[in-house]
């Protein structure tokens, strides 16, 4: 299920990850070939991607949300 990204933290070993607005964490890593994400180094580029919608695994499982969607 796609969703928008609302924000952007990074987790204990200094990786980004995105805030959704469905209140799932996802790692945004920049991991070539296998993840082509550069905009995620910079922050202009992780701005720009505020509101871009990911594929969002932790909804289509019914998991329990990671943060509280305010």
């Amino acid at each position: 299920m796609n969703r928008a990204i609302a924000d952007y933290h990074k987790d204990d070993e200094n990786h980004w990850v995105a805030r959704l607005n469905c209140g799932h964490f996802q790692h945004v890593r920049h991991n070539p070939p296998w993840t082509n994400r550069p905009w995620v180094e910079t922050l202009t580029g992780r701005k720009s991607m505020i509101g871009h919608e990911l594929n969002c695994k932790k909804c289509d499982e019914g998991a329990p949300l990671d943060y509280q969607v305010l």
